[in-house]
């Protein structure tokens, strides 16, 4: 098993965005720099796959949030938030990511899991145990499952950094806010 991070090892990143999305929004407020995510995941290793898994929910359904990512160097998967006819919602790629990263273990050295989820804590160990990969783990610390990084080879919080791994959310102006400027500057109400 390879226990530390090795210049030339092939990595392959797996993002779950809800958990990073939400944890960023409810933490801090602010949106997750993935670029940055993904940065500081591969350093000086061989980048295979990186892969954004997504729902399309009402606060991620721009198509420039996907665009985003797609120029940041992901594959992104998506499918669509499912809602019972009883009014409860489900949206997750557990399954998903856990197939892909059982897939790819054969062909990397390093399976990186962008996540705080505690279920995957299986999937770690699988992949230890079964494939001999070094499995890592990046998440908010605040948010992370102790069972996740307990079991990982290394977990880097990123509250750490914070600043380098957050964008600001872009806040609207009020709408008194902007009837003041439109009647400093002598301007429409376009």
């Amino acid at each position: 098993m390879i226990k530390a991070q090795q210049k030339g090892q092939r990595v392959a990143v797996l993002v779950d965005v809800q958990n990073m999305y939400y944890s960023a929004r409810y933490a801090y407020d602010q949106r997750v720099n993935f670029k940055h995510v993904l940065e500081e995941a591969v350093q000086k290793r061989v980048l295979t796959r990186a892969i954004a898994y997504a729902i399309q929910t009402e606060d991620l359904k721009n198509e420039p949030f996907f665009d985003a990512l797609e120029k940041q160097g992901f594959e992104v998967k998506t499918k669509d938030l499912q809602v019972f006819s009883s009014g409860a919602k489900k949206g997750d790629w557990d399954v998903g990511i856990a197939m892909d990263a059982i897939r790819l273990a054969r062909k990397v050295d390093t399976i990186i899991l962008v996540s705080g989820d505690g279920d995957f804590r299986p999937l770690v160990q699988h992949l230890q145990h079964s494939f001999g990969c070094r499995v890592e783990a990046m998440a908010f610390g605040k948010s992370a499952s102790h069972l996740l990084k307990s079991v990982v080879d290394q977990f880097t919080d990123l509250d750490e950094q914070s600043e380098k791994f957050l964008i600001k959310r872009k806040t609207k102006k009020s709408e008194s806010t902007k009837k003041s400027i439109r009647k400093k500057t002598g301007g429409s109400k376009k």
